[in-house]
């Protein structure tokens, strides 16, 4: 029997720091995310390394900021080339070399080098869509099972991305064949494409968990450990729940895919502890980035606050765009009903594995992935961990957190909506500084008052981009 510490990383699709009853306004009933927390800890301060999600998977994998590849802003699509190189070390190739099982089910979103037939259609399409010449019955190349894990179920993308068809290790299970045709719960733009014939959105992530149960309930009996990057679609448009959930929360359709996230921690808590592994199973639920930039549909219409009293939303720099919720339990191990103030970043996974399995990291690896296992262990220690995290927004705005200080060497949100795009104008302060301990909402501009504090940032910033030859 494994005596090793097993791993779940479960990482919703743009839940918000708020969507957790145990985080925020308690307009939606989260009982599972909240007895992780009663049973564990939960962060305050935990960030994803983007305030989108191609570039935030891309750090947790590679425990490196996703700015440094060739990916500058916004997200890929479900035909993009792969994004991680194939020769650079990731958490699951680590794992599997520290005697690890290792599993991906989910939203992928980082690329994959399908083969293709000579194209027939000159006339092209759209970067996200269907290109029309993919040959869906051969093996792709640069998937999850090149990078690391032993095992894949789930999607090339986003839900709303073609294609809509389930894959498996490193091809589809079917041909997709039928054109799929954009839903109301398309809350975002939706690129053309296809779908298998029977493909109902309402029910990925059902399939999602019981490929995750069926991962864990084969490991459980080994005599190694087990590494779960588990990644639903919820609660990212479409907003279709399963019919088992549809109008329970009360706030909305994506609401009922905040109850489909607890829905999944529910079953996999129960399953642990069914299997009597659970006092040696670290698991961690998050998001890949804030909530969505309709945050204000829901608080005007239901009074739920998705991103609590942050600023901003999914896509930008304010911490509303990539401060996100973090609970981790391991019984034994994390005091129970605990609360962690210290700052850590998604991409510190890699580094924090690394320790748990008391073995260094690969070299020229997860250069910025720091360990959170002392946070884990002693959530009131003080001055232990990060002082400063780089945070990156959806159209390239980066911001530098010291301690309680943050800088954005912006004028604007840096999010996706154009309109907002613009550069300061004379006389206007040429960035933002706030300092968060006073100012959680990031409401009170300190870049002329603060000049001192200005200057270290922007230097510091400066540094940190020009390292190891990655200059933005």
């Amino acid at each position: 029997m494994n005596t090793k510490t097993n791993i779940i990383w479960l990482m919703a699709d743009d839940m918000g720091y708020g969507d957790p009853a145990c985080n925020g306004d308690g307009k939606i009933a989260t009982p599972n995310m909240d007895r992780l927390a009663r049973e564990g800890v939960r962060f305050t301060d935990a960030h994803a390394a983007s305030a989108v999600c191609t570039p935030s998977r891309y750090s947790v994998i590679t425990g490196r900021y996703n700015w440094r590849s060739s990916l500058k802003k916004s997200v890929i699509g479900g035909f993009t080339q792969p994004l991680i190189d194939s020769a650079r070390p990731t958490v699951a190739s680590f794992m599997k070399e520290q005697g690890y099982s290792t599993g991906a089910i989910g939203k992928w979103h980082l690329g994959l080098d399908w083969q293709r037939e000579p194209r027939t259609d000159p006339t092209g399409s759209h970067h996200r869509g269907e290109p029309g010449n993919v040959d869906y019955e051969r093996p792709f190349r640069g998937g999850p099972v090149d990078l690391g894990f032993d095992r894949f179920f789930g999607l090339a993308g986003s839900l709303s991305q073609p294609p809509w068809v389930f894959l498996e290790g490193d091809r589809a299970t079917a041909v997709p064949t039928m054109d799929k045709t954009r839903s109301p719960q398309h809350w975002e733009g939706m690129p053309p494409g296809r779908m298998v014939p029977d493909w109902k959105d309402e029910e990925t992530d059902v399939r999602h968990l019981e490929e995750a149960r069926n991962f864990v309930g084969e490991n459980s009996q080994q005599d190694h450990p087990f590494f779960l990057y588990l990644t639903p679609s919820a609660p990212h448009s479409p907003w279709s729940p399963p019919e088992f959930l549809e109008g329970r929360s009360g706030v909305g359709p994506r609401g009922d895919l905040i109850l489909t996230i607890d829905w999944m921690v529910g079953e996999l808590l129960d399953q642990l502890d069914q299997l009597g592994i659970a006092q040696n199973t670290l698991f961690i639920v998050s998001s890949d980035n804030g909530g969505h930039d309709r945050a204000d549909y829901e608080r005007t219409s239901f009074g739920h606050k998705v991103n609590g009293d942050l600023r901003g939303f999914k896509s930008q720099i304010w911490d509303g765009g990539h401060r996100v919720p973090f609970l981790a339990r391991w019984p034994e191990i994390i005091p129970a009903s605990s609360t962690c103030d210290h700052l850590i970043g998604l991409h510190d996974l890699f580094a924090t594995c690394a320790e748990i399995c008391g073995a260094p990291l690969p070299p020229r690896a997860a250069e910025d992935s720091q360990s959170f296992l002392s946070s884990l262990r002693d959530p009131g220690a003080e001055d232990i961990g990060r002082t400063e995290l780089i945070h990156h927004s959806g159209n390239a705005r980066f911001s530098i957190r010291d301690k309680q200080w943050k800088l954005i060497d912006a004028c604007d949100s840096g999010g996706f909506i154009e309109s907002n795009w613009r550069t300061p104008v004379p006389g206007e302060p040429a960035g933002q500084l706030y300092r968060l301990d006073t100012d959680p909402g990031e409401t009170r501009n300190l870049w002329d008052a603060e000049s001192g504090v200005r200057n270290r940032l922007l230097t510091r910033l400066r540094a940190i981009q020009d390292a190891r030859g990655s200059r933005y």
